[in-house]
């Protein structure tokens, strides 16, 4: 096995211990060790011994650490995962110690990735789910500053490194995040006083996952005000998604308060909801409710700004990534924070805190249950699958998530460990209120045809089934019988049937729902006809129905048994759970539901007699199976398929159900299935179904073997006898084919024959000479591929069903009870029994002497005179013919077949190892790892047992065999003929390596089998009982580990060395492609199980890449060597290796066929990740590592000494500087070889390309780069290339970053750290920010700083900020003298000439570059770092070159102009001033020329040569083009817009990046910007709007003078950062003032657009729009307010379609945007009085929409009193004059009922009605028919309403509403429309239920409800019957 290469998959989950609270976690993993170890059927280690086996891991991942030998350390790693994997307990100290150690070695710098992502993930298994930690935060501290030092390099690295793809920081934040319990609270003030100083609007996205991974879980109130604060002042997705997740996981941590795990001093103080104070919770679930995306209106997407924010912003968070699911923190949050913290409310019906005298009241008392039921009711409606859209999921996922949680804390409040105090932990009606909430939404979802969505409700309604089966099942089953029985609703089946899959516990568990058993039988009956081979999807749910349903009950008839049984206390805690009898007696005559409850000993008689129909459902489903099975295709294919992949996923899934269905059957039931199957078997044979029935046969076998083989097996024998003595299967074939009619009854019989043999080992013992002839006979006789085939897997079964441990009893209850004659009498009463795995008796089949002893007859009659007649053919001298192929091929199958079937029969002996690949001179062999020596039930382990010796000896010979096979059909590989052969071959290898132990594939699917058993059962990941095949399973699967590592570490013998390289190396180099990939195939799966067997096979690789080599040879090795799994660990840890690898692509250009070309270019590119400078600096680190010392000591103390081998450690570490000397030596020999190729004239162009990114990745910051390596990329440089060119100036950039580098790092800490330090720079103290900021505008003298960037100052100050003294104030600079060759190259090159030719190059127009629209960053960095390299004796070449570019209006000119001098000004940061005012002098005076000669097509490259030049640069550095800037003439009057646009462009970039320094002079460009904002230009109006934002943010600076002041406000203050202040206040309300006086002055169309009051108001309206796009939204929220009643005016002027436009868009982004709730409450104000004092009915139809929208956003933040506003006035609108308004405000008053006023409904009625009856309509010429009319059709609309506002159900109150709307139906429009629209809508959306929902209407209200339809009544003498049916059809 190859380093890295394991990947050890998790281990089965563990149960929750009943130990006391105050047990250690090392107790309670000893005691849960127990039960695994009990469970199995060997004896196990004892803790002392796999103590040594840690302690030996251990001693050796100390060597490796202590000698720095990283990769052998991984290796070892991974044996340590091996070793939890077997879940023994650790002692408490040593697991601290353990993490501590790999935490510090994830602190190392300059290692790759790769090996601190695996330490990573180390940490995290020692430490264990969140949740279940193995270590409290007394066992173990962590220093987080260390941390914080390698991390903040990742987060702001330095940009000409260009390390853009590293992954270091997500993983060094993962470290953070697992492990920040252990950070103590004293660190929190130190992380707030190092993270909040540096965090601005520029690195907030970056900071704010820092705090949330790093801040501790305890002492919250330290910085949760804080946090809430900052929450509410940005704008930001991510920051969303990672305060959403915070507050959850808080929530969960601190759900008991002070009396938690933190104590009364870390613990957080429950506040009005759970921890949360009111206002953080309106907070919390209004940024819950963004989450959903459930569209309101026009706006589809609520979030859209803050994502369109965190997009644009210019920050570095970008590389931040996390998956964050928001569903899952806000289920935690809601579910954790409920609790009794309010007067109970008396009804459930109110959407909102209703008030009862006079007091607030809440659904069930708690506060937080009443806002999820509000959020709940809210969005109820967007559940239906008729209003399905991308917000179903997140729907539905909240509900499962919900769900989850609440089960989970359900269960853990009930477990003896729980803190949370009594009187804070849920109670039965929070419980009951939850699901009563729920169910609603999960009923509608039930149907949804989205799958996912569909598996989401399914799990919710699972849950609520198990909490509340009461309010839950009668709801599911009622809708399960009219899914089952309607039959042309195939979905409406599938969906019932997998939610009956879900709920079946509860259903057949009289304990959980005592009336679900008598409904088992009619529902199983309903699914037999589901089994459809043409509906395979309605099969796979009805069979997983029946599976999870019958494997809690015995499928068995007790009608008979009446009495004899004590049916009112067989188990002790059934009197105990007496859910749902309250004893009150059913009136005579009235007609029960099938869904309440009888008494218990009712139900038990129901239930008795229902089992008498199990005999009947039984044969009828096994009918259909066979009449299923009749139906299939013909099975074919290279695989003997039957059919396609649905065909295979169907009978995979009814032999599922069969399996289970057998176990499960009484005595009885399964001798009637047994002769049924047999029947059918012996009188058909059916080609098309040879497999499955064989399948079918093995459910019957699994179940009881010894009946099954005595029934089955003497009629298959003879059958098989006659068959083969009449010539079945003796047509010679080697290759799959069709399979032959006339031995379809042979291959029918085989296949029975496996299912029988396929289980119960000691019931073969009977027919022993039988099975023995019959293999013998069947290995001589079939001929043909399918025959011997059908051989080799018949003795494979029988083998494996002989030597392998495995559980024989999978039934619900142990094997006690099962035949106890009592249970056997009511075993329905045990149905659904769960149980702990501690009371579990497993049965296991252990293979005994005789059974061994029938192997290994096997073996000598059978088995090795198969191997005699292989031998024979493979030493034969002679070609074979087509006979002897064939033999060749099924004596090899039948050989192979065998050796897989003896996978666990016996453990290897310690291999000699001829070639270990270890060079002695570098290599320690006793630091290879071993193999994890475990017991694993083998049954042959001594290799003096005869027994053992006649296997080893049988399995040599194979291998031999297999290599001198292998030999002679290398002699003979032209023939294609022989490739079945080969085929076969390779299989063998296959075999012969790898059917050891257990495979990985198998493991996985075991895993993956035991995760599924056990989620479907179990409520919540805390329950303990499950059901008894979960911890079958579980068992299993643990005996199967300890086998899979058996397969790990495995050593090669020399017969494995010859197979491995000479025959399977080879065999995928074959000229066949068939061949080849499976060649290849299995030697990376040998490589995986292997020590260092990549490294073996590599050479041979390499060689056939070499120049002789035919193209399929090189393809295949390409393929090989392209394998990440196979060779990407030895490529990149060994230098040699890596070295031979990049210089054979390198090598690879002689051939020219493309297809191996392709490969050559896809294996470069790959390789390119992993070639980097921590990779090799990995491999020859030598630098002290102290606290990795520390760590080492502290866990050696630990260790007993005797298992620390100390001449090993002496070896080792003597060895250490010799391996790292070679690796550099290799690495230098790299670097020269690569450049050798690179340099030769022949060397094709993309070669060139190649080996330059090679050079790169070659290139090493410790270590100068070969001066020839820099001559060659300079040449390069000026390359015709574009590529080369581009990769040439990426090394010479890297080059120059590395000498200045090695020039100021004083050590490699420092280096790799980029901790060094400039000459110039200096540390700045802050004593007074207000003085500093002063100084910063002052010039800079000889003594002053330039201040670059500030990147603290914004929430609060560093105590110091760095600055540079000017160069001239300090000694010349000389560079590292190391690089002094690679420099004096450079300078040679650079010269006049040679930028002229660069020029020239970068001025040519080319395919990448002709759609730019900025500057090619790399040619800015190419010029920016030889600038900083020579300074001024660039610079007159330079100039000389530019000057003419400049002179040219040719565009790819101007390009490269714009670049060049983009690089210069960049490069000349530390330029001596006389320098700089060459560079200034020359510069200043072409400004004005540059701008002038700007052109559309060319203004770009300037625009973005002014935002490189300026961005991140004190302006005193830039001093010149900043005046320049500052003094242009800004012309907004004037007649070219596009010269005002470059100059106003030009002082926006100055604005944006100058930041806070612009401030000082901000006032006169406000002033100048309002005074234009009336400009006739849309360019420059935006521009206005843009530059006024950069200057809102400039402005925006809290900037507290400490930490402790930041905090102390944020606790005390509502506005602490200033959000709430308006921004330009004085000019803004001036404008406000005046949009009224320019409104009437307004011109007429079409100049409209030209008026004074739509372009400022245009202006205004784009400012706030861009700023609600930005982070810094909530500046705009003050200006928005004062300005929504003139939105409101703008949006009725239809005149002005873009005014009308961006008024719409900043109202929904107003209400897209999370506003505080003092800013909710006034803006709800100000849209009531615009549409209640407006006179223009157009104001109000355009602000209804708006308010519904607002409203419905920010409906969890409005009061009572609000909402009743809104209801005030919408009721007002209801009898407006103007029609459109009336119907709009009906509308609204729809949604706002649905969602928030359902309470109201009757009173609303009530008020409709009487007011609809008090109107009588005169006569039209009557003068008050326009306002009866009015008033009538506003009492209509109201009606119509509240229809609507429930589209997918009928109320108890609707149907009496068809006879007041039905009298109106004929009456003058707008009323018969509104009547006719309302029923058109009450059709259409109940379509679906209307066979349900007709049941609420009477006769007349069915009339009336066609009166609606149609206007008048014709149906009225109709029959009801008919009348419904006409009504909708």
């Amino acid at each position: 096995m190859d380093e890295g290469d394991i990947d050890v998959l998790d281990s089965p989950a563990e149960e929750i211990s009943s130990l006391a609270p105050d047990q250690s976690s090392y107790e309670k993993e000893k005691a849960n060790l127990a039960v695994y170890l009990d469970a199995l059927p060997y004896k196990c280690e004892s803790l002392h011994e796999m103590q040594q086996k840690l302690e030996h891991i251990v001693a050796k991942l100390l060597i490796c650490a202590e000698s720095k030998n990283w990769s052998v350390l991984t290796t070892w790693d991974a044996m340590l995962e091996c070793w939890l994997q077997l879940r023994y307990p650790i002692i408490t100290s040593t697991r601290a110690k353990l993490v501590r150690f790999y935490y510090e070695l994830c602190l190392i710098p300059g290692l790759d990735v790769r090996v601190i992502r695996s330490w990573a993930d180390m940490i995290s298994r020692l430490l264990g789910k969140t949740g279940k930690r193995r270590l409290e935060s007394e066992d173990l501290q962590l220093p987080w500053q260390p941390l914080w030092n390698v991390l903040y390099k990742e987060l702001f690295p330095k940009k000409r490194l260009g390390q853009t793809n590293r992954n270091l920081n997500n993983i060094l934040l993962y470290v953070a995040e697992i492990c920040k319990p252990y950070f103590t609270a004293d660190d929190i003030p130190d992380m707030l006083g190092t993270f909040l100083p540096m965090t601005t609007p520029n690195t907030i996205l970056t900071m704010v996952p820092v705090l949330t991974s790093f801040l501790p879980p305890s002492h919250p109130h330290l910085y949760l005000p804080l946090v809430f604060k900052l929450w509410e002042a940005f704008n930001s997705f991510s920051m969303d998604d990672r305060f959403l997740e915070l507050a959850g996981n808080l929530a969960e941590e601190h759900v008991a308060g002070k009396a938690g795990k933190f104590g009364e001093e870390g613990g957080a103080q429950w506040k009005d909801v759970g921890i949360w104070s009111e206002q953080e919770w309106s907070l919390l679930v209004s940024k819950g409710f963004e989450s959903m995306y459930v569209p309101v209106g026009k706006s589809r997407h609520p979030n859209v700004t803050s994502a369109h924010a965190d997009s644009t912003s210019v920050r570095q968070g970008s590389k931040i990534k996390k998956t964050i699911s928001r569903i899952n923190a806000l289920a935690k949050l809601f579910v954790y924070s409920m609790a009794v913290d309010g007067p109970l409310r008396g009804d459930s019906a109110s959407a909102t805190p209703s008030s009862q005298s006079g007091q607030t009241t809440y659904l069930a008392g708690s506060k937080a249950m009443d806002t999820l039921d509000r959020l709940i009711t809210s969005t109820e409606s967007f559940f239906h699958p008729s209003n399905h859209g991308h917000w179903t999921v997140l729907l539905t996922s909240f509900l499962q998530r919900l769900t989850t949680e609440f089960a989970d804390r359900w269960s853990e409040e009930h477990l003896p460990s729980c803190r949370i105090p009594v009187t804070r932990r849920l109670t039965t009606a929070i419980r009951r209120a939850f699901v009563t909430t729920l169910l609603t939404p999960a009923l509608l979802a039930m149907f949804s045809k989205d799958p996912l969505s569909l598996a989401m409700t399914q799990g919710a309604l699972r849950v609520m089934a198990q909490l509340e089966p009461t309010l839950v099942m009668p709801e599911l089953l009622e809708r399960a019988y009219g899914g089952l029985e309607a039959v042309n609703e195939t979905h409406r089946t599938t969906a019932v049937l997998k939610i009956l899959s879900g709920i079946s516990l509860p259903l057949v568990s009289e304990k959980l729902w005592r009336p679900g058993q008598k409904h088992l039988l009619p529902l199983l009956e309903l699914c037999v006809p589901g089994i459809d081979l043409n509906d395979p999807n309605k099969t796979i749910c009805a069979t997983s129905f029946i599976v999870s349903a019958i494997q809690h009950v015995k499928v068995g008839d007790i009608s008979m048994h009446q009495a004899g049984f004590a049916l009112s206390g067989d188990t002790p805690s059934e009197d105990l759970i007496d859910l749902d009898n309250d004893g009150t007696p059913l009136p005579e005559g009235v007609e029960t539901s099938p869904f309440v409850a009888l008494s218990r000993e009712e139900e038990r008689a129901l239930v008795r007699e229902s089992t008498s129909g199990f005999a009947d459902w039984v044969a009828s489903l096994f009918r259909r199976i066979l009449a299923l099975y009749e139906n299939l295709p013909e099975e074919g294919g290279r695989k003997k398929t039957t059919g396609g992949k649905t065909e295979e996923v169907v009978l995979k899934s009814i032999k599922s159900m069969a399996d289970v269905v057998c176990l499960h059957l009484s005595d009885q039931l399964f001798d009637l299935v047994l002769n049924l199957v047999y029947n059918y078997a012996t009188t058909n044979a059916k080609s098309n179904a040879v497999r499955a029935f064989g399948h079918l046969v093995a459910c019957l076998a699994r179940a009881k073997p010894q009946q099954t083989i005595d029934k089955f097996l003497p009629f298959c024998v003879s059958q098989i006898q006659e068959e083969l003595k009449h010539g079945a299967s003796s047509v010679r074939t080697t290759s799959t084919h069709e399979s032959v009619p006339s031995d379809t009854t042979l291959h029918w019989n085989m296949a029975i024959l496996r299912g029988c043999l396929g289980y119960g080992g000691r019931a073969l013992l009977q027919h022993k000479k039988t099975i023995i002839q019959l293999l013998s006979l069947l290995l001589e006789k079939t001929k043909s591929e399918r025959g011997y085939s059908g051989t080799a897997a018949l003795v494979s079964r029988v083998l494996n069903t002989l030597t392998t441990v495995y559980p024989i009893n999978n039934h619900f209850v142990n094997s006690d009870p099962w035949i106890d004659p009592d249970f056997n009498k009511a075993h329905s009463t045990q149905w659904g029994h769960l149980v702990e795995p501690k009371d579990v008796k497993i049965e296991w089949h252990v293979p005994n002497a005789e059974e061994i002893d029938f192997v290994l007859q096997i073996l000598d009659r059978i088995a090795s005179p198969t191997l005699d007649k292989l031998e024979a053919l493979a030493s034969s001298s002679d070609g074979w013919d087509s006979v002897d192929r064939n033999d060749f091929c099924r004596y090899l199958a039948f050989s192979k077949a065998v050796l897989n079937g003896l996978s666990t029969f016996y453990k290897e002996a310690p291999k000699e190892v001829v070639n270990s690949c270890a060079d002695p001179n570098v290599d320690v062999e006793g630091l290879l790892v071993d193999q994890l020596d475990v017991q694993a039930g083998i049954v042959l382990t001594d290799p003096k047992d005869p027994r053992y010796q006649r296997v080893m000896e049988l399995r040599a010979r194979f291998g031999n065999l297999i290599h001198t096979a292998a030999m002679k059909l290398r002699q003979d590989q032209e023939e294609e003929d022989h490739i079945d052969a080969v085929i076969a071959l390779v299989k063998a290898l296959d075999t012969f390596f790898l059917d050891y132990g257990m495979s990985r594939g198998d493991f996985t699917t075991l895993q993956k089998n035991f995760s599924q058993s056990r989620e479907v059962n179990r409520m919540s990941a805390r329950q303990k009982d499950n059901a008894r095949v979960v911890w079958v399973k579980r068992a299993q699967l643990y005996h199967s580990s300890r086998l899979y590592i058996y397969a790990l570490y495995r050593r090669r013998s020399e017969l494995d060395d010859r197979l491995l390289k000479d025959d399977l190396a080879a065999l995928c180099l074959s000229p066949y492609t068939r061949v080849r990939r499976l060649a290849q195939n299995v030697l990376h799966n040998i490589c995986g199980y292997y020590v260092r067997s990549t490294r073996y096979i590599l050479p041979t690789m390499f060689d056939s890449l070499s120049k002789g080599n035919n193209p399929d040879r090189m393809k295949g090795a390409l393929y090989v060597l392209g394998n990440k799994g196979t060779s990407e660990s030895h490529n990149f840890t060994d230098q040699g290796l890596q070295r031979r690898y990049l210089l054979s692509l390198l090598e690879c250009q002689h051939e020219e066929k493309p297809s191996v070309q392709k490969l050559v270019s896809t294996n470069s590119s790959d390789c390119l990740s992993h070639l980097n400078e921590e990779a090799i600096h990995t491999a020859v680190y030598s630098a002290d590592i102290p606290r990795v010392s520390v760590a080492l000591r502290d866990l050696e103390a630990e260790l007993d000494t005797r298992n620390i081998d100390n001449e090993l450690r002496r070896t080792t570490l003597a060895i250490a500087p010799k391996r790292a000397q070679k690796q550099h030596q290799e690495h230098e020999h790299t670097v020269k070889s690569v450049l050798g190729i690179a340099a030769r004239p022949a060397t094709h162009w993309r070669y060139v390309q190649m080996a330059i990114t090679f050079l790169l990745g070659l290139m090493r910051r410790d270590k100068p780069t070969p001066p020839d390596v820099v001559r060659f990329l300079m040449d390069q440089t000026i390359s015709a290339q574009p590529s080369i060119r581009l990769n040439a100036q990426q090394g010479i950039v890297r080059e120059s970053v590395f000498i200045k580098m090695r020039t100021y790092a004083k050590n490699k800490e420092e280096l790799w750290l980029c901790q060094w330090r400039n000459p110039l720079s200096s540390e700045i103290t802050i004593n007074d920010h207000t003085q500093f900021l002063n100084t910063v505008h002052k010039p800079v003298f000889s003594s002053g700083s330039f201040v670059d960037k500030f990147e603290t100052g914004f929430l609060t100050w560093t105590t110091t900020i760095r600055g540079y003294i000017p160069a001239d104030s300090a000694q010349p600079r000389v560079w590292d003298a190391s690089s002094s060759e690679s420099l004096a190259i450079i300078s040679d090159y650079i010269g006049k000439d040679y930028y002229s030719k660069l020029a020239a190059l970068w001025s040519q127009e080319t395919d990448n570059n002709t759609g730019a629209s900025d500057l090619r960053s790399e040619n800015v960095l190419f010029i920016k770092s030889i600038s900083k390299l020579f300074e001024d004796a660039i610079l007159q070449d330079l100039l000389d070159v530019v000057e003419p570019l400049l002179a040219s209006t040719e565009k790819f000119q101007q390009a490269a102009a714009a670049e060049i001098l983009t690089g210069l000004l960049r490069g000349s940061k530390h330029w001596f001033q006389y320098s700089l005012n060459a560079l200034w002098g020359w510069f200043v005076p072409r400004f004005d020329h540059i701008l002038s000669q700007a052109r559309p097509d060319t203004v770009v490259y300037w625009t973005s040569f002014l935002q490189t030049v300026l961005e991140d640069r004190d302006p005193r550095r830039n001093k010149p083009l900043v005046d320049w800037i500052l003094s242009l003439h800004l012309d907004f009057q004037g007649d070219s817009a596009f010269a005002v646009t470059k100059s106003l462009n030009a002082v926006s970039i100055l604005v944006d990046a100058m930041g806070v320094r612009f401030n000082p002079i901000s006032e006169e460009y406000v002033s100048l910007f309002f005074d234009n904002a009336d400009s006739n230009y849309a360019e420059i109006r935006n521009i206005i709007a843009s530059a006024l934002y950069f200057i809102a943010r400039n402005r925006w600076r809290p900037s507290y003078p400490s930490v402790d002041a930041l905090l102390v406000s944020c606790s005390e203050t509502q506005d602490p950062l200033g959000t709430r202040e308006s921004v330009f206040e004085d000019r803004f309300q001036q404008i406000i003032r005046q949009l009224p006086e320019w409104k009437d002055l307004r011109f007429p169309p079409p100049r409209v657009s030209q008026s004074q009051f739509d372009k400022v108001g245009l202006t205004m309206l784009l400012w706030l729009w861009v700023s609600f796009h930005g982070s810094e939204a909530c500046l705009a929220f003050p200006s928005a307010m004062k300005m929504l009643p003139e939105i409101l005016n703008m949006s009725e002027l239809n005149d002005n379609p873009e005014l009308q436009k961006y008024c719409t868009a900043v109202l929904q982004v107003m209400s897209g945007v999370y506003l505080p709730a003092t800013f909710a409450e006034e803006v709800l104000e100000k849209l009531v009085k615009a549409i209640q004092f407006s006179k223009s009915w157009r104001i109000r139809l355009h602000t209804l929409p708006v308010l519904v929208m607002f409203f419905y956003r920010n409906l969890l933040m409005i009061s009572p009193a609000g909402v009743w506003k809104v209801m005030d006035v919408l009721l007002e609108c209801l009898g407006d004059e103007n029609v459109e308004v009336r119907e709009m405000s009906s509308k609204t008053l729809s949604g706002i009922v649905r969602c928030s006023q359902r309470q109201n409904i009757i009173p609303l009625k009530n008020r409709f009605i009487s007011l609809a009856r008090a109107m009588k309509l005169p006569s039209r010429s009557a003068p008050n028919y326009g306002e009866s009319m009015r008033k009538l059709h506003s009492a209509i609309l109201g009606l119509c309403a509240l229809i609507e506002s429930f589209p997918y159900s009928v109320e108890s109150w609707m149907p009496p509403l068809t006879e007041v709307l039905a009298q109106h139906a004929t009456d003058p429009p707008p009323i018969s429309t509104t009547i006719r629209h309302c029923a058109s809508e009450f059709k259409k959306v109940r379509s679906d239920t209307w066979h349900k929902d007709q049941s609420s209407f009477d006769e007349e209200q069915l009339q009336s409800l066609s009166t609606m339809l149609v206007g008048t009544s014709y149906c009225k003498d109709l029959p009801l019957g008919y009348l419904k049916e006409c009504l909708w059809f």
